[in-house]
Formats: structure tokens, C-alpha cells, sequence
């Protein structure tokens, strides 16, 4: 089953234009893996939202031990105002699938 994750990144002020440069970089390395259905960088006021879909719980468990994922956290050391916060979700059926889930 798929699994979801949201991760919120919310950078110190002084930093935000290299933290995007930083997380722009390794899109492409975490697209190249294995599992990865989606890993979408979006952006509000606060921050950055990663919005990510993996094939499998065991997917997303490699990625958290790949090199994309080391590289970003040496490289975001110091520039962030807080723990990036992610949130694991489970679908809640509703509505047209078509249009109320996150799919491949």
C-alpha cells in the first residue's frame, strides 16, 4: 500500500534562498529512487512543504537511509527555525477516488 508523507520545513529567515537551493538539489536524487511515486517541493509563507508518495513503507524506510536524504540534513544544519515536522497519512476514502487521493 502507498504511503504519504508531508513533511513541513520551516527555514530561519536568513537562510530561506539557500534552504530552497538545497532542496531543489536533491529532488532529482530522491525521484532516481527506488519506491518514489512522488516528491513534490511546494512553498508558503512559513516555509517549504515536501508532499511525498511511496510505493511501500519498506521504500520510504531505505530513503530515510539513502545519501539524498543525508546530504540535505548536513546541508539544512543550523539554517532551520525548527524540527522539520512530518506527518505520515493514511488515506480516509471519500467522495470520487479519482479526485480524493494522492496517486501515481
Amino acid at each position: 500500500m502507498p504511503v504519504v508523507v508531508v513533511a513541513l520545513l520551516h527555514p530561519k529567515p536568513e537562510h530561506r534562498d539557500e534552504v530552497r537551493e538545497i532542496l531543489t538539489s536533491i529532488v532529482p536524487k530522491v525521484h532516481a529512487e527506488d519506491g518514489c511515486q512522488l516528491y513534490s517541493l511546494n512553498e508558503d509563507a512559513d516555509g517549504f512543504v515536501m508532499i511525498e508518495q511511496w510505493v511501500s513503507q519498506e521504500a520510504l524506510t531505505k530513503h530515510g537511509g539513502l545519501p539524498a536524504l543525508a546530504e540535505m540534513n548536513v546541508a539544512l544544519k543550523g539554517k532551520m527555525a525548527k524540527p522539520v515536522d512530518l506527518r505520515f497519512l493514511s488515506p480516509v476514502p471519500a467522495g470520487d477516488p479519482s479526485h480524493g487521493q494522492v496517486r501515481s
